[in-house]
């Protein structure tokens, strides 16, 4: 009864004892301690097996529990000391803090008599200066006031003057001066509720009313609207009056700018009218020649009449560029069925030379500040060849090199497509020749490599790309440049779209239109190897030609998918950002890997087809009879010496892309071990002696696998560890498979856990297979089957069968019935 109390008190004390882990922490920090009992974890059952581990040594008991309860005493009397060493420590808190209290009493004390004195000396700051500020006031409203009366003073004098001088003509200096009366007006704008000052504003207005009024008619009587131009007219009145309207409304100025440059090129409309001849694209050069003439004559006679900023050399362009478009669109809609690609190319070439001019010549100021005299739509530009455009067919003449429209930055040239957007709806003229041209590309390059045939590659050079498709991306490159210099909407994506008609034709008639055909129509082998096995005929392998032709398809097809992505970026960055989405070349680049898959199926399946008889005459090899182990059999050398022919041709003809000749490697032997593997199952019944032999050879083809990647080479390169695995993984599955089958059959529990450990495979049929290969008996066989089954493990939920096996150990419920029965000992002796 009193030991259950014990028990009871123990666990209660635990229970309350429980510490947070924090705290637990800054125990062991404080108080550091290697003792069992002072560890957060301890576990009594732990500790009394430590003191006990055996039966014979619970004769001590009686020690160890007079040390526990000596320990015990100790810590009461620790526990007691400190308890009393704390009775003191209130009444010292409740001392410490009243005198606390009384300090921070001072304190505040202090503080507000500080603040009392600061209070005072503010009071008297502004007292003192109280009368200083409305002096101040005082004087700053004097000020403002004689301020006012002067402008008043200078506002009347200013408008006698200027309607005076606006009776008289006097340009000069009405310029100046009305620029001070407007200027000393905007001191009145809040005394305009003054009838006086009212008074003086009407007046203002109504002067500059008259001076606009009056330089019309002025420019209107030195530039008539109607019959030929002259300089009559006071050019320095003329001078002074743009003077004066850079003052007036701007609506004077640009009438002033919109007549005059009417008037400028009046000539040009008539000289190049619809039905004259030298309207025609082919003299357009004459268009851009006038233009130039009139700009020299401009400058000589009346470069020093308009104000600099102005900038009505460059209006001029700009109205030329703007009437020069329009004219050139309703003369190629009336004549368009004489456009011709030559004529159009010619007619574009000169245009976007004149733009480049244009743009070396000028700022591109005038195309936002006047109304109407914008380019059609905004000149966004992506050309990514910059540095390639100087190096294209342009011609010779001298204005071609000067500046060529360049599209990557807007602000260049801010004229780019002022005039040549008027030959973007007959752009189809281009599109169509372009389709032609490609068409016509591609059937000479299916012309000359039936020819010429495939390009020779050696090793050092590795696989020769043919030089067709360099050739079409040239031409794509060309084409491309050409057609963003024009436009980058809608023609760009027409282009893309024949772009992506032709990467498919040439795809299909130069790459794989030129591929060796297998004997296979279907591109597996499957269906042909099983009838070469009953006829024991040999496979039909490609020539060192056809291999180096497959070899050299496959590193265009590589060459064309790297091109075609980049191809793909160019199209994004020259189009409209809203038409970037329209530009899609994946199909194209999956029809090129489809190439590069075919090509390295076709290596595959005709060195595969080259080691299928030699397998078909292991499988059918009497494998019983065989008396001895000797050398690697006859179909082994033959395996090697297929591999050793096509491997260092592949290789060499591949080594410019080498991660496809290691897929070719990889593709290979995932196609030959399970072939090989499938065999081996063929081979039945086998001796221990055939099967020792078959293992000699599985090892020396798998040494041969290992070297694959760099046999027949005089450099000695590691194969890739992925394809290291691979062959690792399957050939080592085919040498388990003849081990087993070496093993001895009896006992049958012992093979069948051999096998298990082995293979680890849980499929009965292979199992059949191995029994097979044994030559056992269906007798034997049945009851091998079911032993078998009995013996594989018993797999987790959605997992395969594997060789795990499983062996007895203790439960966690028999460990704690353990415990229980050392603890029950331990009371009964205590």
């Amino acid at each position: 009864m009193m030991e259950e109390e014990e028990l009871e008190f123990a666990e209660d004390l635990e229970a309350i004892l429980h510490l947070t882990p924090e705290v637990q922490l800054a125990i062991e920090q404080v108080f550091p301690s290697q003792d069992p009992l002072d560890k957060a974890d301890f576990n009594a059952v732990e500790y009394i097996n430590t003191l006990f581990p055996t039966e014979q040594s619970l004769a001590n008991i009686d020690d160890v529990v007079n040390k526990i309860r000596l320990k015990i005493r100790r810590l009461d009397d620790n526990i007691r000391t400190v308890v009393r060493g704390q009775t003191n420590v209130g009444q010292d808190g409740r001392q410490a803090l009243e005198e606390a209290q009384n300090a921070i009493q001072q304190l505040f004390g202090k503080i507000k008599d500080i603040k009392d004195k600061a209070e005072k000396s503010e009071q008297m700051v502004k007292e003192i200066t109280r009368d200083i500020k409305q002096l101040d006031h005082a004087k700053r409203h004097l000020t403002t006031s004689i301020t006012t009366l002067n402008h008043l003073h200078m506002l009347a004098g200013g408008v006698d003057s200027l309607e005076a001088m606006t009776r008289k003509r006097q340009y000069g200096e009405v310029a100046n001066l009305l620029q001070g009366v407007v200027n000393v007006l905007e001191h009145f704008h809040k005394y305009m509720g003054i009838p006086q000052i009212r008074q003086l504003s009407e007046r203002v207005k109504a002067a500059q009313s008259e001076l606009g009024t009056q330089i019309l008619a002025d420019f209107e009587e030195a530039f008539p609207s109607q019959g030929s131009k002259r300089s009559g007219g006071p050019s320095n009145v003329l001078r002074d009056a743009c003077l004066v309207a850079n003052v007036l409304d701007p609506r004077i100025r640009q009438e002033i700018i919109k007549k005059f440059i009417r008037q400028h090129l009046s000539e040009y409309l008539v000289l190049f009218q619809e039905n004259q001849d030298v309207a025609w694209l082919d003299k357009i050069d004459r268009r851009y020649a006038w233009l130039k003439r009139q700009l020299v004559d401009y400058e000589e006679k009346y470069g020093h009449m308009f104000p600099e900023e102005w900038c009505m050399t460059e209006r001029i362009a700009v109205e030329f560029c703007h009437i020069t478009r329009v004219e050139l669109a309703k003369v190629m809609r009336t004549r368009a069925k004489e456009i011709e690609v030559k004529l159009l190319l010619f007619a574009i070439q000169r245009t976007t030379n004149f733009e480049g001019l244009l743009a070396k010549r000028f700022t591109g100021c005038t195309l936002t500040d006047v109304p109407g005299k914008k380019p059609d739509s905004p000149l966004q530009s992506t050309n990514p060849f910059l540095e390639d455009e100087a190096g294209e067919d342009r011609g010779s003449e001298k204005e071609e090199d000067l500046d060529r429209p360049r599209k990557p930055k807007a602000p260049d040239n801010p004229f780019h497509g002022i005039v040549s957007k008027c030959f973007e709806p007959h752009l189809y003229v281009y599109i169509e020749s372009q389709d032609r041209n490609l068409g016509e590309l591609i059937d000479r390059f299916v012309a000359d490599l039936r020819a010429q045939g495939p390009p020779k590659a050696g090793p050092e050079e590795g696989g020769a790309v043919l030089p067709s498709c360099a050739d079409l991306f040239v031409y794509y490159k060309k084409c491309m440049v050409q057609c963003s210099q024009l436009s980058t909407g809608e023609p760009m994506i027409a282009l893309s779209t024949i772009f992506q008609k032709y990467l498919r034709e040439y795809a299909r008639k130069i790459l794989s239109g030129n591929l060796p055909k297998t004997s296979s129509n279907s591109g597996g082998l499957t269906i042909s190897s099983l009838l070469k096995e009953k006829e024991g005929s040999e496979a039909a392998k490609f020539t060192v030609d056809e291999l180096c032709l497959i070899c050299s398809i496959l590193s265009t097809a590589e060459y064309c998918l790297a091109t075609t992505q980049q191809l793909e970026e160019k199209l994004k960055e020259k189009v409209d950002k809203v038409l970037v989405e329209r530009i899609n070349l994946t199909g194209e680049m999956d029809t090129f890997s489809t190439v590069i898959s075919n090509s390295i199926q076709l290596l595959v399946q005709d060195l595969d087809a080259a080691c299928d008889p030699a397998l078909t005459a292991m499988s059918k090899m009497p494998w019983q009879s065989v008396e001895h182990v000797g050398d690697q059999s006859p179909y082994v050398t033959s395996v090697i010496m297929h591999i050793k022919q096509n491997v260092p041709i592949i290789r060499d003809n591949l080594a410019s892309t080498r991660k496809y000749f290691t897929q070719f490697c990889i593709k290979f032997t995932n196609s030959f071990i399970p072939k090989f593997i499938n065999h081996l199952f063929r081979c039945k019944p086998i001796s221990m002696v055939g099967a020792e032999q078959l293992l000699l050879d599985t090892h020396s083809l798998k040494t041969v696998l290992l070297d694959l990647p760099s046999i027949g080479s005089q450099v000695l390169r590691k194969a890739p560890a992925s394809y290291t695995k691979i062959v690792v993984k399957g050939m080592t599955r085919a040498e388990m498979i003849l081990k087993v089958v070496m093993a001895p059959h009896e006992p049958a529990v012992v093979f069948v856990d051999n096998y298990i450990k082995l293979l680890a495979d849980g499929n009965p049929e292979t199992f059949q297979k191995i029994l097979d290969m044994k030559g056992l008996k269906r007798s034997e066989q049945s009851n091998m089957l079911d032993l078998f089954r009995q013996r594989l493990p018993t797999p987790p939920s959605g997992s395969d069968g594997g060789s795990s096996l499983s062996f007895s150990t203790p439960t966690p419920e028999q460990e704690s019935s353990r415990i229980r029965r050392l603890e029950k000992l331990i009371k009964k002796r205590l």
